[in-house]
């Protein structure tokens, strides 16, 4: 394996641009064939990275969890569907391998101490720790003991419980990205926050992105143009796929339009225009549609130009239309045809 540990914190510290994050979750639906094809269409997209979850159902759920939404005909409990999503660590870690082969970074958020234990042999580029689990101490002992990189959900926690995990994780000197995040599925734009992005930066001094379930493209690209450090969304194969975020996910299709538009952004942002020197660079483009002052008729030497001599025409390059009247009465020096480009040699100087 290699060691992407470096390598995902080079690219936050850096700054070469916004790691984006293509969120599976549940969506194989306890399929590890279903979960190797989601890696392969988040890398076609041009995702950065691709996160599952990691849920051992006998550590973090009892028979008495109640449903969120109950979606499942085949599992009885939400115990069950947990139990039904595991994976066997050998599976995780060929999850792992193959993410690593398509050249994403490969995350999974724990939800238990014992899945924080697993995914440390895995082998994890860095945590993601859902909003759910920011109370979890416990958990938040063995992932500050990694010492790898933590993304910090925000989606329903309360900004004291914010504070006390952004305490230890900076107590312990871990590289720190808090993403907002809004627990709706899916999000409403007015629901959204991408105000609490600076804020997030100035309240924790640290990075800040986007953890976004509104099914649509635009919050990562107006994101993007915010600065954002990282930015994930969920992803589906298909609208028609089953299971409960496929209403809060980006098609992978659509994911490839996000990505295309992020990098557009940031490389929009990345080079501003000094307005002079574009126009210069812009001469020939100039030259085809800004006008001239021309002969409406054939003039000779020594006329005396009127008016009524003259017309403004296309392509550039001669004398402009705003010296016009400037023209009017002065010497032509040569006989010229109709439709002649007056040019200042033209032109009996004053």
């Amino acid at each position: 394996m290699r060691n992407n540990k470096n390598l995902f914190l080079k690219r936050l510290t850096t700054r070469q641009n916004c790691i984006i994050i293509g969120e599976v979750a549940q969506a194989h639906d306890g399929s590890l064939g279903m979960a190797h094809a989601y890696i392969d269409a988040i890398a076609d997209a041009g995702a950065d990275a691709v996160k599952f979850q990691t849920h051992i159902a006998s550590a973090e759920s009892t028979i008495h969890e109640p449903w969120r939404v109950k979606f499942s005909l085949q599992d009885k409990t939400r115990y069950d569907y947990w139990k039904r999503m595991e994976f066997t660590e050998d599976q995780w870690k060929g999850l792992r391998n193959h993410a690593e082969e398509r050249g994403m970074f490969f995350l999974s958020s724990p939800f238990s101490s014992e899945a924080v234990d697993m995914l440390t042999r895995v082998g994890v580029d860095a945590w993601k720790i859902a909003s759910g689990e920011v109370t979890n101490t416990p958990m938040f002992e063995g992932i500050v003991r990694t010492r790898l990189p933590v993304l910090l959900s925000t989606g329903m926690s309360l900004i004291h419980e914010v504070d006390e995990a952004v305490k230890e994780i900076q107590a312990a000197g871990l590289p720190l990205v808090i993403l907002q995040c809004t627990s709706m599925y899916p999000t409403p734009a007015e629901k959204i926050g991408l105000n609490m992005i600076p804020f997030f930066r100035e309240r924790y001094n640290c990075l800040a992105g986007l953890s976004d379930h509104s099914s649509k493209i635009f919050p990562g690209i107006v994101a993007a143009s915010m600065n954002i450090d990282v930015l994930e969304v969920h992803v589906t194969l298909s609208r028609e796929m089953f299971g409960p975020d496929v209403l809060a996910s980006l098609t992978t299709h659509e994911l490839g339009m996000l990505v295309e538009g992020i990098r557009f952004v940031e490389t929009m942002m990345d080079h501003p225009v000094d307005k002079d020197g574009m126009a210069d660079s812009l001469k020939v483009m100039r030259q085809l549609f800004t006008k001239s002052i021309v002969t409406r008729k054939s003039i000779k030497a020594g006329s005396i130009i009127k008016e009524k001599d003259l017309a403004i025409k296309k392509p550039g390059g001669g004398l402009p239309a705003e010296r016009l009247s400037e023209v009017i009465g002065m010497r032509l020096l040569k006989t010229v045809s109709a439709d002649h480009i007056l040019q200042e040699g033209d032109l009996e100087k004053r």
